[in-house]
Formats: structure tokens, C-alpha cells, sequence
């Protein structure tokens, strides 16, 4: 090996890897252990032979050679390999030269056990490892194990020939190239199983494609398809995760007496002549084999591909209706990632509500979009039709990436035993019990949250008893219609509790969540965003959707805010009701939020602590019930809150009723006036109340406004319903003294 070459090709890399868009993420590198290492890793692109030499020497700073198939070994991208540390399969001294690299642990091997990259990554066939290839199939190679143990074998020799027969090993370092100064390392021989996880898997024509079909005639088909797939992958944008496995130590292997006789004689023997211990070492290498591909397939990193794939797989009927099949993705990524077998890619760690409200990440229609380009699945109505032989269907092996990638992406996590028996399961569920699920878990998560949170941030003497915190859930007569109705900003759910229980007695379900750092203290709100406060009403919007056929949402102050913000951008809502929103708020402090939140933050930076201002006192209209202290923080978050929303009030096009006290000392009635002007919804009315106060929902003629929004949801189900009029025009309004 020519280590200046080595170093060299590896900035040229590390330069390239600048203009391209994959993103690596590497895991578990704690498990690689300290000695002398084969790296087993699954072999899908021709990626693989350049970034996971590159990314290990990067990270353990020494020499990464690797096996690579003879085929490539002529010409230009012959003389690259060899530079990049890789070895030909028919090399003579093959592995003579891997294990004197690894006896001295000048270098790390990498060595891929299926043999030749797997483009349809099937691998396994009746419970078995299996390489599927355009030649047929085999199975995989236990080269790397057979390798192993030949190291560890010379190793534990030469330590007791050092001992025992000092002139046998004097014979034994020339054939292996061991310089008399050559220190053989004792940290022992490990094989480290890799993983790596490409997502998402499209092929596209691309620029590299472009270029190869402009400079080369007759591009041969495979070249095509590597150039179209792997191409996308480094110009498009790919996440590519890298993760190592539990190391396998090869030691305990060959404690076997046969195999230690033949060790620790001093007769000499050649490097491969016949040995008694060969048998052994054959068994025990395929038990290492099998490990290790156990290992490898076992650490598949887990995306919405894989899960939308095997749901389509497992599916029990030609005929798929999309909620059911959103709502089995929601419900087994939400098990699947609270399982530890389970490694899932960073975008199942998060929210997972976009797969059941409006797909804002396209994770569901891009996935779609694939199986309807290759025929998989096809869309009449509101169903879609699908044809699984299209996912057992055998294509051509260098195709398979492009002609059916959904079969693919089923395969890759088809020995994921686990997660195929969770996925059946989901299949075998009708969708009203899918539902009953995803309800019981958006109510479950926001019981376990509350009292995490309450427990957490509870103060004696100042944060409010669980029962004004607590969701509210009202049952109603009949599942036909739910209300989600949302407290404002430093109350809880108790704020809506008169207005939940009179729109439970006209039988309806009734629903009203806790936002995030409410109904706890003020330390707690202190510390959220508004993001936050949109989850926690997705969440309960998903959790009556689940249990009602149509819902309205509404809700007083900030969580009228939110009831609009959710309504902009959601389509099955059937009406949505907002009372003293804010857009402008009265106060003049509000303005000075941003520039108090700046400085605290830059004081926490500096750990300045007694010069923050966080906190200023919150004169309460309702003290039973909300804050006593107003975080700085948390009036930053609603005016940002404010800014997100009047953009998208012309994207609401369902029934909508504002409603404003015309004195209110906290929320501008202009700007609920500028609301109900920019609505896009032509089914919309304006009520305009006249108390002195801001929290009309409780007190004095509260019950007005009660009627009010009781009468506006009777409406919305009735075939006409009225038109709004616009503010000041007197013939909607209710005034009260």
C-alpha cells in the first residue's frame, strides 16, 4: 500500500464530499473496540467502498483496506482502488497480506460478506441468508469470519512461540512480511458489524447521468441505473446512516482442544497447509457468519419508506383506503420507536401528527407518488387499488432500484422479524379499532404528560390544584360531532370548563386540552415555544377526530389563536370559532417582550443570573386559575405566535365566527376586526359583545356567549346555514351592559 497515495485520494474525497448533499450520520462508534478490526458491512451502491473507508480513517485516524471484487481491477478505476487501500478478491497474497495487517493492527479491514452489491436487498428467502444477485442466488460469505479466526490463530501461536519455540516463529515472520522488529499487538482480533441506511431511495436522471451519457457511447444498462440511483442520492440529497454494531470477539472461538493443540505446537506448518482444526474452525466460522449478518440487518436504520412499504406488503385487501393505512404508519412508528430493537431514522423521532393531519413533509404523497409511477398501487376514488405482485414480482437485478423501488424498501427490512410481526398485526386491525387506538394514545400522552410536567414544575403555595390543569373530556350523546375547545395564554383547562359542560348537555363530545407549560407554573411556560402549544392542539385534534366524525375547534385568547392557526391549515374541520383572539394586544409592555427576552438570553450567556428580567406580575382576572407571574419568554412566544397567523387567515375557508368584547382591556378589538376581514371563509359572522373584560367565557352573561357558539355548531349541520356580516353593521351583534 502506498500511503501517500492513501492520504491523498482521501483529501480529494473529503473535497468532493463539499459539492455533494448527502448528509452521513454515524452511531454507535463507541462500540468499535480497541485492537485489531474486520468491518463487515452490507454492500447496496458503490458508495459503500468509498465512504465507509473515508469515514472510518477520518474517525479512528489509521489505514481502512478493503476487499473489492476483481472485475474492478483494470484500467483507471483500477488504479483508484488500489489508492483508496482496496484489494483484489484473486489476489495472490490476499490474505496473507489482511492478516499481517491485522496482526500488527497497522490497518483496518473492511470486507462485504454478501460478496457483490445486493441492488434488490433480498437477503433473505424462507427464514434463511440468502444473497439474491443477477446470476442466481448464494449464500453469504464467511470470508471475513474465516479471516478472523486465521488472525487470532497466529496471534495466540506467536505469543506462545515467543514462549515455547522461539526458532519456529523466527521461520514464521518472513512469510508473513514481519519485519524482527515487528511488535505483534495481544488486544485480539474483533469483527465489528455495519450497517448502512440510505433515505430516501429515488433514482432520477441527474447531472452525473447527464455528463456519463454525453462523454461514454453505450453505456452499459447497469451503469445507467447506479449512475441514475446513486447519482441522485450524492446530487439530490440522501440522509446515509452509518452505524456499528456490537463488536465479536474471535477469542472465545477458538478455545476448542483441537484447535489449541494445533496452536501451541512447536512443529512447523505453512500458512495454508491442512490443519486437524480446520473442521472447526470451518463451524465456527459460519456461526460467526451468521451473527454478524444477524447484526448487520438487525441495525437497519428504519424510515417512513420501510414502514409505508411493508404496510403494503401485509395488507390483507387489494383495496386500501388511506386513513386506515395513515393511521397504521402513525400507530406503528409510535410503538416502534419506544421498542429497543427498533432504530429509527431521525425523522420517526419526531411529530409524528403531520401523517394524520396535512402530510406537511410529503413523507406520505412522495411515498404514494413512487408507487403509483411504478404501478404498485393505482388510485380510483377515494381508494386506492393495489397490486402486490408488483412486491414479489422477480425484476431484473439491475433494475430493481429503478422499476419497483417500494419492493425494495419492503426487502431491506425483511429480516426485521420484530417489526414484520408488529406491521401484520396493524394489518389484521379493522380501521374503527385503529381509530379507538389512535384516540386512547393522544389522550393517554396528554394525561402522562401533564402529570410528568406537574411534577416536575409544581410549586406549594403558588401552582394550582391538578384539577384545573387536567384535560377536560365531556362524553357526548353520539359520535357524530366533537368539539376541541382551547384555554388562552397562562390558564388551563378549567378556563373552558362552563362553556365544555353547556355544550355537553346539547350532546356533544366535548374535548379541552392542556397546552405545554400551562396549568403547572409559570417556570414551565417560561420554557416553551409556541410550536408547542400548536402540538398539544394537534393532539387534540387527532384525539376527537379519532372519536367523532366531524369536529369544530375553538377557543378563547391564545387558544383562539391556535384554533384559527390549526383550522388554516387543516381541511377536515367542520367549523371553527375564535373569542377574543389576539392579534394586537393592549398593553404597551407586550412591545418590550423581544428586547427583555434578547437581554435575558444574552445575561444567561454571560451568566449574569441577577440581572435577568424574566417574570413580571400578572394581574389575574381569574387568580383560581391563572398564573400570578407572566414569563417575558412566554409574551414573546404569543406575539411570534400572532405574526404566524394572519398570513394564513385567508387559507380558512370553513364556517367561522369571531367573537370580541368591545372593551377588553388585553386584546385589541381591532385586530379581531382585521381577523374576521381577512378570513377567506364566505360562511362567516362577527359577534361583538360589550363587557369590560377580557375572559368573557366565565362570569356575568357568560352564558350569552355560550348560546352564541352553541347555536353557531347547531348551525353548521344544518343544510343552509348564515352568512356573516361584517363588524359594525349591527345585526349579528349582542350587547350586554
Amino acid at each position: 500500500m502506498n500511503p501517500l497515495a492513501y492520504r491523498t485520494t482521501s483529501l480529494a474525497i473529503q473535497t468532493l464530499s463539499n459539492f455533494f448533499k448527502a448528509r452521513v450520520n454515524l452511531h454507535g462508534t463507541e462500540n468499535i473496540p480497541v485492537g485489531a478490526k474486520i468491518f463487515v458491512v452490507n454492500h447496496f451502491t458503490r458508495l459503500e467502498t468509498i465512504l465507509v473507508p473515508y469515514y472510518l480513517h477520518k474517525l479512528l485516524k489509521v489505514p481502512m483496506w478493503s476487499l473489492a471484487s476483481s472485475e474492478f481491477f483494470g484500467g483507471t478505476l483500477g488504479r483508484f482502488l488500489e489508492t483508496l487501500g482496496a484489494v483484489s478478491t484473486n489476489h495472490p497474497d490476499r490474505d496473507r497480506l489482511i492478516v499481517k495487517s491485522l496482526l500488527t493492527n497497522e490497518a483496518g479491514w473492511i470486507i462485504f460478506p454478501e460478496g457483490r452489491m445486493v441492488k434488490n436487498k433480498k437477503i433473505i428467502e424462507k427464514g434463511r441468508y440468502m444473497v439474491s444477485y443477477a446470476g442466481g442466488k448464494h449464500p453469504p460469505h464467511t470470508g471475513a469470519a474465516h479471516l478472523a479466526l486465521r488472525t487470532e490463530f497466529y496471534r495466540q501461536r506467536f505469543m506462545w512461540l515467543s514462549e515455547h519455540a522461539p526458532d519456529e516463529l523466527d521461520r514464521l515472520r518472513p512469510l508473513f512480511n514481519l519485519q524482527p522488529s515487528a511488535v505483534i499487538d495481544n488486544k485480539g482480533t474483533y469483527i465489528v458489524p455495519v450497517n448502512l441506511t440510505y433515505y430516501p431511495l429515488r433514482a432520477k436522471i441527474n447531472i452525473l447521468h447527464r455528463l456519463a451519457k454525453r462523454w461514454v457511447e453505450d453505456l452499459p444498462e447497469k451503469f445507467v441505473e447506479e449512475l441514475m440511483t446513486e447519482g441522485s442520492m450524492l446530487t439530490a440529497g440522501v440522509d446515509i446512516d452509518i452505524r456499528f454494531g456490537t463488536p465479536i470477539e474471535i477469542a472465545p472461538y477458538l478455545q476448542v482442544r483441537r484447535v489449541v493443540k494445533d496452536m501451541c505446537k512447536p512443529d512447523p506448518f505453512g500458512f495454508d497447509d491442512p490443519l486437524p482444526c480446520l473442521k472447526c474452525m470451518r463451524k465456527a466460522a459460519l456461526d460467526i457468519m451468521r451473527r454478524y449478518m444477524r447484526a448487520i440487518y438487525g441495525m437497519t436504520t428504519i424510515n417512513h419508506d420501510h414502514i409505508f412499504a411493508s404496510l403494503l406488503k401485509h395488507s390483507l385487501t387489494r383495496r386500501l383506503r388511506m386513513e386506515n393505512l395513515r393511521l397504521r404508519a402513525f400507530l406503528a412508528i409510535h410503538k416502534g420507536t419506544t421498542q429497543a430493537w427498533m432504530h429509527a431514522h431521525n425523522s420517526m423521532k419526531e411529530n409524528q401528527n403531520h401523517l394524520l393531519l396535512n402530510d406537511q413533509y410529503g413523507k406520505i404523497a412522495d411515498f404514494l407518488s413512487i408507487a403509483q409511477e411504478t404501478g404498485v398501487l393505482r388510485q380510483e376514488r377515494s381508494t386506492f387499488l393495489l397490486d402486490q405482485r408488483k412486491l414479489r414480482t422477480i425484476f431484473d437485478f439491475h433494475r430493481a432500484r429503478i422499476d419497483n423501488p417500494v419492493a425494495v424498501m419492503a426487502n431491506e427490512v425483511e429480516p426485521l422479524t420484530q417489526l414484520q410481526r408488529m406491521i401484520s398485526r396493524a394489518c389484521w386491525q379493522p380501521g374503527f379499532w385503529l381509530r379507538r387506538r389512535a384516540a386512547r394514545y393522544f389522550q393517554e400522552k396528554a394525561e402522562r404528560e401533564f402529570e410528568h410536567d406537574y411534577e416536575q414544575f409544581h410549586i406549594v403555595g403558588e401552582s394550582k390544584p391538578k384539577s384545573i390543569g387536567k384535560p377536560i373530556l365531556i362524553r357526548g350523546r353520539s359520535r357524530k360531532t366533537g368539539i376541541l375547545l382551547c384555554h388562552g395564554y397562562m390558564a388551563a383547562p378549567a378556563e373552558v370548563k362552563t362553556l365544555a359542560e353547556y355544550l355537553g348537555r346539547k350532546g356533544y363530545w366535548v374535548y379541552a386540552p392542556r397546552l405545554k407549560g400551562h396549568g403547572t407554573a409559570p417556570e414551565d411556560l417560561a420554557s416553551r415555544s409556541y410550536k408547542e402549544w400548536i402540538s398539544s392542539l394537534e393532539d387534540g385534534f387527532l384525539l376527537m377526530r379519532n372519536t367523532c366524525r366531524h369536529v369544530v375547534v375553538g377557543g378563547f385568547s391564545t387558544g383562539a389563536a391556535l384554533a384559527l392557526e390549526l383550522a388554516a391549515r387543516t381541511h377536515d374541520i367542520a367549523g371553527v370559532f375564535a373569542v377574543a383572539t389576539p392579534l394586537r394586544l393592549q398593553y404597551a409592555a407586550s412591545r418590550l417582550a423581544p428586547v427583555v427576552d434578547t437581554w435575558n438570553r444574552l445575561m444567561k450567556r454571560v451568566h449574569w443570573e441577577d440581572a435577568k428580567r424574566e417574570f413580571v406580575e400578572n394581574q389575574a382576572e381569574h387568580p383560581h386559575i391563572n398564573y400570578s407571574r407572566n414569563p417575558i419568554a412566554g409574551v414573546r412566544e404569543l406575539e411570534r405566535l400572532m405574526d404566524v397567523i394572519e398570513p394564513k387567515l385567508a387559507d380558512i375557508k370553513i364556517p367561522a365566527m369571531v367573537i370580541q368584547s368591545q372593551e377588553d382591556p388585553v386584546v385589541n378589538p381591532k385586530g379581531s376586526e382585521r381577523i374576521f376581514q381577512r378570513l377567506g371563509s364566505v360562511d362567516k359572522r362577527y359577534l361583538a359583545f360589550n363587557f369590560k373584560r377580557h375572559g368573557i367565557l366565565l362570569g356575568d352573561g357568560s352564558q350569552s356567549v355560550h348560546r352564541a357558539i352553541g347555536d353557531f355548531i347547531d348551525q353548521l349541520f344544518i343544510e343552509e346555514s348564515p352568512v356573516g356580516v361584517v363588524p359594525g353593521s349591527g345585526t349579528e351583534a349582542e350587547e350586554h351592559p
